[in-house]
């Protein structure tokens, strides 16, 4: 029991020693406060930025695809074109900003080069003509490009692709089988990551030269009143007329966003999915 009470004891003391020591330690630091703190400065060192999306435009220099180009400079993006022309004859400052490439999308060889570091595709590609000539253009001209562009290993591919339009379908059978024909390839190509746009009029500002044709004054009012008009495009045949136009800055949008956005959904979009899609918030 006595020597229980000694240990006791002779810990107490112990206690109190480490105590005071650290009582005095403490006080002496606090005696230090009169020294100035130094702080050393850090080494900067030069990083490389993160790396950005690539996106190349088909069609760049075009009406929908030059508001393409410069909405995706508009979010950051790395913009190059591709065209038969190459760079167009714009004289707005973000035209400097895109990397113009001049090719054939008939001859691979001519444009492979302009796939390199691309992370996205859109392709704006088309035109009119004979039936022939259409379904070249629309279809094979697409076809080719998105094989080249899946053999690259590009990761999205987007395609602006039109609406149907009931009788004129057959009117422009060469305009159409062409988009279908690219339309299949792409979804085929690319199942997780190919979006087709299908608008109907597309209108804005289009340069004609030097002259410029607001095509707004007619499409705008047409596109408030026939979105309320949705039940019309039901009606056979002639359903299809009723589809109302899209703003083409709403249109590069929404193409821009399919093309950058990993979970904007594959497949077909159309006109109502892309009004609805382009009143959304960017993320």
């Amino acid at each position: 029991m006595s020597r229980l009470i000694q240990a006791r004891l002779s810990l107490s003391r112990f206690s109190s020693v480490a105590s005071s020591r650290n009582v005095r330690f403490l006080a002496t630091e606090s005696n230090k406060t009169d020294e100035p703190f130094k702080v050393e400065e850090a080494e900067t060192v030069n990083t490389p930025p993160p790396p950005t999306e690539k996106l190349l435009v088909l069609g760049g220099n075009g009406f929908v695809g030059s508001h393409i180009c410069k909405e995706a400079l508009d979010r950051g993006l790395t913009v190059a074109s591709l065209s038969r022309t190459g760079r167009p004859s714009i004289q707005d400052s973000w035209a400097d900003s895109v990397i113009w490439h001049q090719g054939n999308l008939f001859s691979t060889d001519s444009w492979k080069d302009a796939l390199k570091g691309v992370t996205s595709v859109i392709s704006c590609v088309g035109g009119f003509g004979s039936n022939s000539h259409m379904y070249k253009i629309n279809g094979t001209a697409n076809i080719n490009a998105i094989r080249a562009a899946s053999e690259e290993g590009v990761k999205r591919f987007v395609y602006i692709s039109a609406a149907d339009f009931g009788v004129v379908n057959y009117v422009l059978q060469g305009y159409y089988e062409g988009k279908r024909a690219a339309e299949t390839e792409l979804l085929t190509r690319y199942p997780y990551g190919g979006i087709i746009l299908r608008p109907g009029f597309i209108y804005g500002t289009r340069r004609v030269g030097s002259m410029k044709l607001p095509l707004g004054v007619v499409g705008s009012p047409l596109e408030m009143i026939l979105q309320r008009a949705k039940p019309l495009s039901q009606i056979p045949l002639i359903g299809p007329l009723f589809t109302p136009p899209v703003n083409v800055i709403a249109l590069a949008r929404v193409a821009v966003r399919a093309a950058t956005d990993p979970v904007f959904p594959p497949g077909v979009i159309d006109v109502h999915g892309i009004l609805r899609y382009s009143q959304q918030r960017s993320v």
